[in-house]
C-alpha cells in the first residue's frame, strides 16, 4: 500500500480507501465486518462514510452505515488503526427524506449531525469531517449547465459554516475538514475565507472521478495543485458501469444499477458507447476493465485516495489489485483517444 501525507496535516492516508455506502442495504453487518477487516489487513486505513448512508437513503436506514462501523470499531478495537472520515448532508435533495427539520450547514446542524455521528461511530473524534454537498444551489450530481439562482436563492453561508466547524475543531471533536461534490467557486471561497479569518483549511475534496467523468481535471485539479488540496476520488467505476457488467442490457442480480435507478447518468447513450470502448481496450491490453479503470485514477497526481465501493469481497480483492498495475504509455494514449471521442459522458 502507498500512503500520502495530506498537506497541512498529520494525516497519512492510504492510496485506496474503503467506501461504505452499501453497508445496511446491499451489505449486512457480517459483510461490513468482513470488508473492513480485509481492507485493514491489506493496508487500507481510510474508512469513508456519511450520516445519510446507506444509499439510497431512507428514514428506516438513515445512520445505519455509521452504526455498523461503530460496532466494528468497538468489537475489534481498531479506532487507532483507521482514519475515519464522515460527512454532514446539505439541504434535502429530491426524492430524499429529510434527516433534520433544517439541513443548513450552520452551527446548530453541524453540532447535531456531528454529535449523532460520533455516537453511532462509537468514537469521540472524527479525523476528517466533510460537507457532503453545497448548501447553495449549484451544478452538481450530473448537472453541467449552471442555472442561475434567483435573488432569494442566493447563498453565502461559507463563513458561517467554517466558523461552526472551527468550534468543533477547538472542542477536539474534529481534526480536519474537507468538502465533497464541490465546485471550483465553492472550494476557492472556503480556502480564501480560511486564510482571511484564520479558520480551518479544507484539506480534501471528495468528488466523482473516473474514465467516464474527468470533469475534475478542467479547473479543480489546478486549484488543488496550487492550494495543496487533495482529491478523494469516488465513483471511480461509475457505480460498476466501467466493469462492463451492464453492457448489452445486462442486469446482474443484486448489482446497484439493477436494484436502484438513482444513477441514470451512467446509462446514457454516450456513457454506454464510452464504456464499450474502455472495456474493449482493457481486454486488448490483457487487463480487467475494473483494474484498468482504477489504475488510471490511482495514478493521477491530484488524487490522494481512491474510494473503493465494492459490495462483495471478490470485488474488493480485484479493486485492491489495481494498486499494483502501472498503465503503459501506449494504453494511456488510447485512453485519451477514447476520452476525446466521448468527453465527460457521465458528469
Amino acid at each position: 500500500m502507498r500512503y500520502t501525507l495530506l498537506p497541512n496535516s498529520t494525516l497519512k492516508i492510504s492510496q485506496l480507501g474503503l467506501g461504505t455506502m452499501t453497508f445496511g442495504v446491499q451489505n449486512t453487518l457480517a459483510d461490513a465486518f468482513e470488508q473492513l477487516n480485509y481492507a485493514i489487513a491489506n493496508g487500507i486505513n481510510l474508512i469513508d462514510t456519511a450520516e445519510m448512508y446507506p444509499v439510497p437513503p431512507s428514514k428506516e436506514t438513515y445512520g445505519l452505515t455509521e452504526e455498523y462501523i461503530g460496532q466494528w470499531i468497538e468489537k475489534f478495537k481498531k479506532r487507532g488503526d483507521v482514519i475515519l472520515a464522515t460527512k454532514i448532508i446539505g439541504p434535502v435533495r429530491q426524492p430524499d427524506t429529510p434527516i433534520r427539520n433544517s439541513q443548513r450547514l450552520d452551527k446548530l446542524n453541524i453540532q447535531q449531525a456531528l454529535n449523532s455521528s460520533l455516537k453511532r461511530l462509537k468514537t469521540d473524534y472524527i479525523d476528517l469531517y466533510q460537507l457532503h454537498w453545497p448548501e447553495r444551489k449549484t451544478n452538481i450530481f450530473g448537472q453541467l449547465t449552471y442555472n442561475y439562482p434567483t435573488d432569494e436563492e442566493k447563498n453565502d453561508s461559507f463563513l458561517e459554516t467554517l466558523e461552526a466547524l472551527n468550534d468543533e475543531v477547538k472542542a477536539g471533536k474534529i481534526r480536519y475538514i474537507g468538502v465533497s461534490n464541490e465546485t471550483p467557486y465553492g472550494l476557492m471561497r472556503y480556502l480564501n475565507l480560511a486564510k482571511q479569518h484564520n479558520l480551518p483549511k479544507v484539506l480534501t475534496i471528495q468528488n466523482p472521478y473516473s474514465l467516464l467523468n474527468r470533469t475534475f481535471e478542467v479547473a479543480l485539479s489546478e486549484i488543488c495543485y496550487y492550494e495543496d488540496v487533495k482529491l478523494l476520488a469516488y465513483s471511480c467505476l461509475g457505480f460498476g458501469t466501467l466493469t462492463g457488467k451492464y453492457l448489452n442490457g445486462q442486469k446482474p442480480e443484486g448489482a446497484r444499477n439493477t436494484l436502484f435507478n438513482r444513477f441514470v447518468r451512467y446509462s446514457s447513450e454516450q456513457a454506454i458507447k464510452a464504456t464499450e470502448a474502455y472495456v474493449a481496450l482493457a481486454h486488448e491490453f490483457g487487463l480487467s476493465p475494473a483494474v484498468m479503470s482504477l489504475a488510471y485514477v490511482n495514478n493521477q497526481p491530484f488524487n490522494a485516495s481512491t474510494i473503493l465501493g465494492a459490495t462483495t469481497l471478490k470485488q474488493l480483492r480485484e479493486n485492491i489489485d489495481s494498486l499494483n498495475v502501472t498503465l503503459s504509455q501506449d494504453l494511456l494514449i488510447e485512453i485519451n483517444r477514447i476520452h476525446t471521442q466521448y468527453p465527460f459522458p457521465s458528469p
